[in-house]
């Protein structure tokens, strides 16, 4: 098994990640209150830029099998209930930096939810990915199964 190629649009996203999005609970944004409960856990963010990119591969989903990581129950914020969090290896754009698919599980995710057509990208600061464009994504296929969406 290997990398499979996907095409996908970058979206808008809500904008929490980042702390882009206006929420006074997360002003430097919800990955910046979760890294240190993630680096706790094994996952390091530190390399990556301190929110999401949000593609959109349109009329499909993912469905996940095997993350390389999994934080469960993981309690970040006195707010919120705790929650589930999953990650996965992905390659971003036409070089492939690295990166990971950040996945808080919809079912113990409390607010903010994704349209399951739309992952959530941690990478390195990518330049010139905007809204709008298109983004190749590639991730691992023993990770993830691509499934149609029935709308």
């Amino acid at each position: 098994m290997g990398w499979v190629a996907v095409d996908g649009v970058v979206v808008a996203g809500h904008g929490v990640a980042s702390g882009q999005g206006g929420d006074r609970r997360f002003p430097a944004g919800t990955l910046a209150v979760q890294a240190p409960f993630f680096r706790e856990a094994g996952i390091d963010l530190s390399d990556y830029h301190p929110g999401t990119i949000n593609v959109s591969i349109r009329s499909h989903r993912f469905a996940p099998h095997r993350p390389v990581a999994t934080v469960q129950a993981l309690a970040w914020h006195d707010g919120f209930p705790p929650e589930d969090f999953s990650f996965f290896r992905c390659r971003v754009g036409e070089d492939g930096v690295a990166g990971l698919i950040y996945y808080p599980h919809p079912e113990t995710k409390p607010d903010h939810h994704q349209d399951p057509s739309v992952l959530e990208v941690l990478a390195p600061f990518v330049p010139g990915i905007r809204v709008g464009r298109p983004l190749r994504l590639e991730i691992r296929e023993e990770e993830w199964t691509l499934q149609p969406i029935d709308r």
